[in-house]
């Protein structure tokens, strides 16, 4: 199955891997793709560059969905996460009333998680890609998954969100004089005192307050993290790992496609950005046939052809070497796809560009 099928069969697909690889592009370009072949798709993107805003046509991304015009069939979309404007709308929506989603909203402990605490924003991906999914405006919702290295958060988080809440030292916080949990509140105090004397007692008095204006909504939370989970779990959700052929980034896409595995997610699809051209042509010129271009170029050592052979002979060792990084991850996500895209000669900064790369990666251009 080539990508441009495994994306077709998708409702949902998730672009992951390690920073600076070309994540955020790719998934643009996914949406692309399916725009191109009349479907309406949106891309969720964490962080994008402003060149990549601009090159769809617009001057910046937020959090609501904006056209990106384009001559397809489909429909394009794009949002930049907004993980407070996503916590908040959370909120809203299960509080009992608004004067509960007052307390909360208001609460100097939430304001501070709501938009910088660790994990918050892998779960606020997670949480906009099922409100997303769930809604009739889109064919295919593609994110762009937070930059972490345990990008797996993005996948765990709405689980260890439901762990909390129903952990004892959560239910001790909203209601310490309840039942069989009494026994345990004066080390609960104890516990409290004492991480006050640390971060203040302001800090502190904040988080439970937080905690005990969230009594009541634990429910409605859990139930939507269990159907984001199995959102991630479907058929119908690609998991497309992205690196590029650098050593430590395809170590980075093994372990991710490792612990996928461990999860019972297959992965869909890899694509490596930036490869090495190998400069491979048929020709019946045994000068430019495997080692003799090293070979000429040593023989024309110190003149304008010879430089032109190392570079060629150089190219093509560093293209060797590129593809030995591969080997043991095309194997571990066999069957799925492994696209190489070559490295490109400028900046992905116009719809051309973006159109071009769309056929490396999921058209019928050749890419090596």
């Amino acid at each position: 199955m080539s990508l441009s099928e495994v994306v077709a069969s998708s409702r949902v697909v998730v672009c992951c891997g390690s920073g600076g690889v070309g994540k955020t592009t790719t998934a643009a370009l996914v949406a692309l793709h399916a725009a191109r072949e009349g479907r309406r798709s949106v891309v969720v993107t964490i962080d994008p560059a402003r060149r990549l805003a601009n090159a769809l046509g617009l001057d910046h991304l937020s959090d609501q969905a904006s056209v990106i015009p384009g001559p397809w069939p489909g429909e394009m979309h794009a949002l930049m996460l907004d993980t407070k404007a996503t916590f908040d709308g959370l909120v809203q929506r299960y509080a009992a009333d608004r004067t509960q989603a007052e307390r909360i909203l208001t609460n100097r402990f939430y304001a501070n998680i709501s938009g910088s605490l660790s994990g918050t924003q892998e779960y606020m991906a997670s949480e906009r890609l099922y409100e997303l999914a769930i809604e009739d405006d889109y064919d295919l919702v593609v994110v762009d998954t937070p930059p972490s290295r345990n990008a797996l958060d993005f996948i765990d988080s709405p689980q260890r969100l439901a762990r909390f809440l129903d952990h004892r030292i959560y239910k001790v916080l909203i209601n310490p004089s309840k039942g069989p949990i009494r026994a345990v509140n004066l080390a609960a105090a104890a516990v409290t005192r004492s991480l006050a004397k640390v971060v203040g007692a302001d800090v502190i008095g904040d988080a439970i307050e937080f905690f005990r204006a969230f009594d009541g909504m634990e429910e409605g939370f859990a139930r939507r993290a269990d159907r984001v989970d199995a959102l991630m779990r479907e058929s119908t959700t690609s998991f497309i790992l992205v690196a590029s052929p650098k050593a430590d980034t395809v170590v980075e896409a093994g372990y991710f496609a490792d612990r996928l595995g461990e999860l019972g997610i297959d992965v869909k699809g890899l694509v490596v950005n930036r490869m090495q051209p190998a400069f491979e042509f048929t020709t019946d010129r045994p000068e430019l046939a495997g080692i003799a271009v090293r070979a000429r170029a040593e023989t024309l050592a110190g003149t304008p052809l010879g430089d032109l052979y190392t570079a060629l002979a150089d190219a093509r060792q560093l293209a060797a070497a590129e593809e030995g990084h591969l080997v043991g991850i095309a194997e571990q996500v066999a069957p799925a796809p492994v696209v190489r895209v070559p490295i490109q000669p400028g900046e992905v900064n116009d719809l051309v560009a973006l159109d071009h790369l769309a056929d490396l990666i999921l058209g019928t251009v050749p890419n090596g």
